[in-house]
């Protein structure tokens, strides 16, 4: 029953995410403020929770079938590090400028490309899934890594950063996560086999991710209740630059896709740079750049917002876009 549930949530995050959204500032607006900041106490567990089942779920296989596309490859991660970054980080300093940890929450968002979405939104455009999962892989792993050198060398003098302490939030969130992750595959593979791993404990892990995501976006929110509801203007002027990164991610991904590679290929692609593992950025913003990191925080759990609902709205333009799936493929 409660997996039914969760698979359902899963599947209508579109309306989900919003839902919370609306209980994260009921609560923060009811509820005693010190209370409301031991939330911030949930942030590791619940990205924990985001971030495990994913890896859990990832297929070697797919792994390997997707690398051998090394320009599909190449080219997402352009993008991903060295386009949408900057764009950002310029995006931040004109809308924010004097409020540089909501700019800071702009270029987190940017820096941590993929994450499950990227492998499930291919999966309903009928897009490649092995070069989706790859992207995923690839794009966390070189975003860990550069996220600290990029927020040092383009945020350093602006805001308040111990570069070591965010270092160690991306060893709890990310690589921890990734190894207990290929462990815990392994061992259920071992003891239940391949056919019934698939069909009855695979399924199941998307839905504990659901329940980080929700929780994290519930927090988030929670922690600006209060100040949302001084200054609600303040929510346009976040969505404002959001809608530009995103229009130009979307355009951008659709260009270089349809007129460089083939339908499947184009779709990961697009999918492979939209999609920004957002709970990992309000777990870096919230946990290594103190009370003024909930700024940022605010700015990543709105593109939440976007990024589910635009992400649902592509799926139903691909066929338009990229043509209808192949016979062999839909068959498959």
């Amino acid at each position: 029953m409660i997996w039914s549930l969760l698979s359902t949530i899963n599947k209508k995050l579109v309306y989900a995410i919003p839902l919370m959204i609306a209980l994260g500032f009921l609560f923060g607006n009811s509820v005693d403020g010190q209370l409301v900041k031991q939330l911030k106490n949930l942030i590791v567990p619940l990205t924990f929770l985001m971030v495990y089942p994913m890896m859990v779920t990832l297929n070697i296989k797919h792994l390997r079938d997707g690398i051998r596309n090394v320009k599909l490859q190449v080219l997402t991660q352009f993008i991903n590090f060295l386009i949408i970054p900057f764009l950002a980080y310029g995006l931040g300093l004109w809308f924010f400028p004097d409020n540089h940890y909501m700019a800071l929450g702009l270029l987190l968002a940017s820096l941590l490309p993929t994450s499950g979405m990227t492998i499930s939104w291919t999966g309903f455009a009928k897009g490649n899934m092995g070069a989706a999962i790859n992207m995923t892989v690839i794009g966390l792993t070189l975003g860990s890594l550069l996220t600290p050198v990029y927020v040092k060398t383009l945020m350093g003098a602006k805001v308040d950063m111990d570069i070591l302490l965010v270092i160690k939030q991306i060893v709890y969130i990310v690589f921890i996560p990734m190894l207990l992750g290929y462990i815990t595959r392994s061992y259920f593979m071992k003891k239940y086999g391949p056919k019934d791993f698939k069909k009855r404990w695979a399924p199941r892990f998307p839905s504990l991710s659901t329940i980080g995501v929700l929780g994290i976006v519930f927090v988030a929110i929670a922690l600006k209740a209060e100040k949302l509801s001084q200054d609600p203007i303040i929510l346009w002027m976040i969505f404002k630059p959001l809608l530009i990164i995103y229009f130009v991610n979307y355009t951008l991904g659709t260009i270089v896709g349809r007129f460089l590679f083939q339908r499947d290929d184009a779709i990961a692609l697009v999918y492979g740079t939209v999609m920004r593992n957002l709970s990992i950025a309000l777990a870096i913003a919230i946990n290594a750049f103190g009370d003024q990191g909930a700024d940022a925080a605010l700015v990543i759990a709105v593109s939440y917002i976007i990024q589910v609902q635009s992400a649902a709205w592509y799926v139903k333009l691909t066929s338009k876009i990229f043509g209808p799936v192949e016979k062999e493929m839909a068959a498959s």
